[in-house]
């Protein structure tokens, strides 16, 4: 389907010199003298190629039509993960590529959703948040009040994130999995 280029985002599939790729950032810039323009950093999804290309705003991409399918982690394999589709129980695996840096956060029995273009997996979306336990913090600063001051700290699958002064060692958090990234204290 064709649409502005305008209105590309991240995690889109769109089709450039018939191939499929997959939008990693979108930008729009507007220089001091001339049109607006469209920033795409993309990655060819067989070869994993990148590649930054400009857009005019009003100009108009191919779009593929990808189905977000929902998919159960099952396991990892080195650098490749297993899911399963939940109502037909096949299984699919994926590279870590596919997945990206949020590929730390992958629980067992964890819901993704696959991205599929003609039964062929272009992508995965984990869950927004996770709650994870932290198992090595630093000790509180004594006199370390100030509101926006965070302490480094270990989460149990070794990903170092930043916490609240009041977070310690054995404490469930909320962590944003796209950039991991604190949100909250674990409701119990």
């Amino acid at each position: 389907m064709k649409v502005n280029a305008i209105t590309i985002r991240s995690g889109n599939i769109i089709e450039h010199n018939d191939k499929l790729w997959s939008v990693l950032k979108s930008d729009i810039l507007q220089p001091g003298k001339g049109a607006s323009v469209v920033q795409v950093e993309m990655r060819e999804i067989q070869s994993g190629t990148k590649m930054n290309i400009r857009y005019r705003t009003q100009e108009t991409v191919e779009r593929a039509r990808v189905d977000e399918v929902e998919h159960q982690f099952l396991f990892k394999d080195g650098d490749d993960f297993t899911f399963m589709n939940n109502e037909s129980y096949e299984q699919i695996t994926v590279n870590k590529d596919m997945i990206g840096d949020p590929a730390v956060f992958l629980q067992d029995g964890m819901i993704c959703l696959v991205q599929m273009h003609e039964n062929n997996p272009m992508g995965v979306n984990l869950p927004d948040q996770v709650t994870m336990e932290i198992i090595e913090a630093d000790p509180v600063t004594k006199g370390q009040t100030a509101s926006s001051s965070y302490k480094p700290a270990v989460l149990e699958n070794n990903v170092r994130v930043l916490v609240p002064p009041h977070i310690s060692a054995g404490t469930r958090i909320v962590v944003r999995t796209a950039d991991s990234s604190y949100v909250e204290r674990a409701k119990d």
